[in-house]
């Protein structure tokens, strides 16, 4: 098997990994829900790409997001469902009919805005259409939470719910009130600790994050940029732990959680604002 710039290789390629005995036997292994978190990260490190202005690497995880696809689509036909032809035939009609501007023969051409509000309203019918060909045992209810999309970040789409929620007043209006949910929501977690329940301790975990975004969102601050900021200060004050114990000869394994907790310390400390000049002046630095 040679590398290819032809789809089709790749679908070989993971034809021939999910082949029962001959595959791979972690391949084999995966299943819609399996590999669903493996797509979410992938789709991710594009967007890291993106932001490095990493081109490079942009395309080597536009392939690793393209794979993703692949193999769902390659689990879907073993299943009799569709095929990455049927993917792709897909949104190939739904491009055509989202873009009349462009696609069929119209006098003019549109602006920007009239084109985005071509494209919200074609979606709509797409929405509609499909709602109408549904068994009326699966018709959607018109939720007001319906509007917020399914597929973000789960702590973006968590904002999305409560703000959404809110315009009718289902909202607290004081941020201390969140902050002892916060602590109800703790305390939970403490009493399914003592049970042992994995799946209780799963669900009241995710309690608490929700009950944490409504409170980033109560003062203000959006809490994926919250998580991204706290992820990089980890990284920085890990680094300097490494960074100590390597002058010293040490490695991470040789030293004791105590140790590290000192280091820690030191680059949490390092990292503190100096105080005012005024403050200094008065002896108080």
């Amino acid at each position: 098997m040679t590398p290819s710039r032809d789809i089709s290789r790749l679908l070989e390629i993971m034809a021939a990994l999910r082949t029962p005995v001959t595959g791979c036997p972690w391949d084999l292994e995966q299943d819609f829900a399996s590999i669903a978190q493996y797509t979410i990260e992938e789709a991710y490190e594009v967007v890291d790409a993106i932001t490095r202005g990493d081109l490079d690497d942009l395309r080597d995880e536009l392939g690793d997001l393209l794979l993703q696809v692949v193999f769902h689509s390659r689990m879907a036909e073993e299943q009799n469902a569709f095929a990455f032809g049927d993917v792709v035939e897909a949104v190939t009609r739904k491009m055509i009919r989202r873009h009349p501007h462009v696609f069929a023969d119209q006098d003019g051409r549109l602006t920007a805005t009239h084109v985005k509000g071509n494209w919200d309203r074609i979606k709509a019918e797409e929405k509609a259409e499909r709602a109408a060909g549904r068994p009326p045992e699966q018709a959607e209810h018109k939720s007001l939470l319906s509007s917020v999309k399914a597929g973000q970040p789960a702590l973006t789409r968590a904002m999305d719910l409560q703000r959404t929620a809110s315009t009718v007043g289902f909202d607290w209006n004081d941020p201390r009130a969140v902050l002892h949910k916060i602590r109800e929501e703790a305390d939970e977690i403490e009493a399914a600790l003592d049970r042992g329940d994995a799946g209780e301790l799963a669900a009241e975990t995710g309690d608490l994050l929700f009950a944490l975004v409504n409170l980033a969102r109560h003062v203000g601050a959006d809490p994926e940029t919250a998580l991204r900021g706290t992820n990089a200060k980890f990284e920085r004050r890990f680094g300097y732990i490494e960074r100590v114990l390597a002058a010293k000869g040490r490695s991470l394994e040789s030293a004791t959680l105590a140790e590290m907790d000192a280091l820690w310390n030191e680059a949490k400390g390092e990292e503190q604002p100096a105080p005012p000049a005024a403050v200094k002046a008065l002896g108080r630095g």
